[in-house]
Parts: structure tokens; sequence; C-alpha cells
């Protein structure tokens, strides 16, 4: 095929367009780096503020630790840099929290300096990083809490030679007292005060209509739009209002008889189609997780195959099923078999992930992961990925995601089964799980 190229326009004339497409873009980022950037930072300083003073007593108490050093080295911070009010780092630094026996927490920042952690109002004392052995001598901690875990991620922020930089800097007898504060640090995050949840909140709806609008002929065109082209226009999306991705590239894929066809790949979206959307969005510290699903519409169908609808309609029932099964004190394990029982008494099959059973009953399998700072959290987990937080306790205001998937049988398919995920972010209050945002209830449709 022979391709007719456009007329060039002359080239002064490209050199203004792009000079002023290029100042609209400065002059917009200007605008945002003024009003938006201060507002994402008044909240993430509240947040902080309300933190340290309700939930970082009870997570150092709990877990017996009087004192938490987070250390963090320049060009290597920790995971919970942005939780503890961020800072320059020139060399080294500890943001050092020291139960002293008052309701208060005392809090330093020994290193880190400049405007974002110094205007927060969070810490009582700053100080050189020089000074951590007398700081802590004078405090005489029995049991120092660092951020190292074999399991949880955002526990685990000190480096082996971290570790011996700290055990050096605090000598004996205080080296011998380091504990992991792997729990702590669960406890600190997953504990939520009210700020958090309106950010949350913020970003989740965020997640949720930027992935109803890449699932509408606003962005496919069947035929002619790909999978990739997709997940690049919520690329777009989050560059534009200075958002994060919670999981890299999104993850838009479709499936079929024999399961996932193809993810953010080069496959054309093509009629016939059932398309989902799985991604998250970064916003002023906090990271989502969440599910759409859509079905592309054949030449001459006004609605999806009827069997196609009813699955996605088993696939929503199961939510009320589940949700009485979540509930405070009770253990993550505790929960999942809660929810097996509650699953396997209303008629459904409870499996492995994606192995259906080979009958016409629905089955189910759910990941009911946390959420909030990171879009797979640290907090209680009814998952099989992260065992150790299996064992962890629920809480009121504990954010997680009510993730599920349904293989309902399909007729046009031979009897096999359709795997429907629903994925929302939620939060267990008093009275039970509440959403964060609207949660999923119908099936979209692409023309």
């Amino acid at each position: 095929m022979r391709l007719m190229l456009p007329l060039m326009p002359a080239p002064r004339l490209v050199a203004f367009t792009l000079i002023g497409t290029l100042s609209a873009v400065m002059l917009s980022s200007a605008s945002l780096s003024t009003q938006e950037a201060r507002r994402r930072w008044e909240m993430q300083r509240q947040i902080r503020l309300d933190k340290f003073e309700q939930v970082l007593p009870v997570a150092m108490r709990e877990t017996d630790i009087d004192m938490w050093i987070v250390a963090v080295k320049e060009n290597h911070t920790d995971p919970l840099w942005d939780d503890l009010g961020r800072g320059y780092i020139s060399g080294v630094g500890y943001y050092v929290f020291t139960d002293r026996g008052t309701p208060r927490i005392e809090r330093a920042a020994l290193g880190p300096s400049g405007y974002m952690v110094e205007q927060s109002g969070a810490y009582d004392f700053f100080g050189p990083s020089s000074m951590l052995r007398e700081f802590v001598s004078a405090r005489a901690p029995t049991r120092i809490g660092v951020n190292m875990s074999d399991d949880i991620g955002a526990a685990d922020g000190l480096s082996h030679a971290q570790f011996g930089q700290l055990q050096a800097a605090l000598g004996e007898p205080y080296a011998s007292r380091l504990v992991s504060a792997e729990q702590l640090v669960s406890t600190f995050r997953s504990m939520r005060v009210a700020a958090e949840i309106v950010a949350f909140g913020e970003a989740a709806g965020l997640a949720t209509q930027l992935a109803e609008r890449a699932l509408s002929n606003e962005v496919i065109t069947p035929g002619k739009t790909t999978l990739e082209e997709t997940a690049w226009w919520l690329q777009d999306q989050l560059l534009a209002r200075g958002l994060g991705s919670s999981f890299d590239m999104p993850s838009v894929y479709v499936t079929g008889p024999d399961g996932i066809v193809a993810t953010s790949s080069a496959r054309l979206v093509q009629p016939g189609d059932v398309i989902m959307i799985d991604w998250g969005v970064q916003l002023m510290n906090f990271a989502t997780d969440v599910k759409r699903v859509a079905y592309v519409l054949k030449p001459g169908e006004a609605q999806p195959p009827a069997s196609i609808q009813s699955a996605f309609d088993k696939a929503i029932a199961v939510r009320d099923i589940l949700k009485p099964a979540v509930q405070a004190g009770r253990t993550a394990t505790e929960t999942m078999a809660a929810m097996d029982t509650a699953l396997a008494e209303a008629g459904y099959g409870v499996i492995e992930f994606n192995r259906p059973n080979a009958d016409d009953k629905t089955d189910v399998v759910y990941g009911f992961h946390p959420v909030g700072n990171t879009g797979h959290g640290s907090g209680p987990s009814m998952t099989t990925w992260q065992p150790l937080q299996q064992t962890f306790t629920l809480r009121l205001q504990h954010m997680l995601s009510f993730e599920f998937f349904a293989y309902s049988p399909i007729e046009e398919w031979g009897g096999r089964k359709l795997r429907v995920p629903i994925e929302d972010n939620a939060i267990l209050m008093e009275h039970g799980i509440q959403f964060l945002h609207p949660a999923n209830y119908r099936l979209l449709v692409i023309k």
C-alpha cells in the first residue's frame, strides 16, 4: 500500500505551534505547582499530625517498642519517607520516636532538614545525625524498633550496610537492643485517620472514573484500538494530572473461553471481547487498586448477550455474600474461613485461583488484600500471597481491596466459564464494610 503523506506546514509555523503548545503546558504546570502542590502537601501534613498523635502511641505500645528509629541515607530513603515528612538528607539521617511515658510520643529528626519536614509541625526536635548516640543514651530505651522484615516490604527499608552503620553509631548496649518493627509499621499504616479516608477516596474516585472512560468509545474503537493504546491513554491521564500509577503499566486485558487472551499488548480490541482494566492511581502517598469490566458489542447487538450479562450479575451478587464475614476483631485467617463458609452455604463453588470446577455452578476465589499507601498494603490480608499478614487482626477503619473473581459457565462457550473480576476499595467500619468510591454495579458497553 502506498502511503500518502499530508502536506507539511511551513517550518516557521511549526516552530510557532510548538512554542505555543510548550508555553501552554508550562503555564498549566506553573498553576499546578502553586496551588495543587500545596493543597496535596497540606493534606499529607494533616494526616501526619493526626497519625503521630493518635496512631503512633498505639502502634508502639502494642508492640512493646519504646523507641523507633527509621534510618535514611541520601538517595536511599525508607519506604515510609513520605509518611514521616520527607526532608533533605545529606549523608545519613534518622527519624527517632520515643515513648517517654506521656500520652504524646516524642519525635526527633536527626539529619533530615528542609521546608517539607521543618514546616510540617510534626517534630519536636531537629539536630545533626552525629548526635544519635547521645540522644539515645539520654532516653535509655530497652527495645528499639528498626525497619527490617522478612515479609513486609514497607517495613524493610533498612539495608544491610545501614544496619551496620546504625549499630556502630549507637554503640553498646543499644546496638544489641534492635528489634524488627514490622508489626509497628503494619499498625501505623493500617490504622486510618479521617484525613486519610478523604485523600484515599479522592484517589480511588479518579481511578474508577478514568477506568470507565478508558472502557468506552471515547478511547476504544473496535477493530482499530489496541490494548496497549488504551493502557497508554490511562498513563497520559495520570501524567496530565500529576498522578502516579500503583502498578506501573495498567493491565488492560481480554478474557475468553481459555482465560486471558492478551494484556496491554498490540492486540486489537474486537467485537465480542470481554475486556477488563486492573490498575491503581497514586495520589498524596496513597495507591488504589480497582477493576472495571466491559463487553464490546458485535454488529447487530444492542446489548451484551444474556449469558455474559448473567455471569456479571452473578459476580456482583457475591459481594453481599462476603461482606458480613469481614468483621473487626477477627484475624484475617478467621475471616477467610468465614467467607468460605458463607460462599458454600450460598451455593457457590470455593476454588483456587483460576481453577474453576467443571460444573454449572458459579465458582469464586477472593483476594482481599490491604490497600492504602501502596496498592498491596501492610495490614491484615485475606490472601494466599501474604501469609504473615493472614495472622493479623482486623481493626475498624482498615482499608482493603474488596477483590474477588467469579467464574460462571457460558453456553456459547460449551459451558466453559467466564472469569469476571470485581475489585473495589473499601473500609471496615463499626457496622460493616463501606466503599470508598462508587462500587462496580454495571457491565460497561463499548459499541
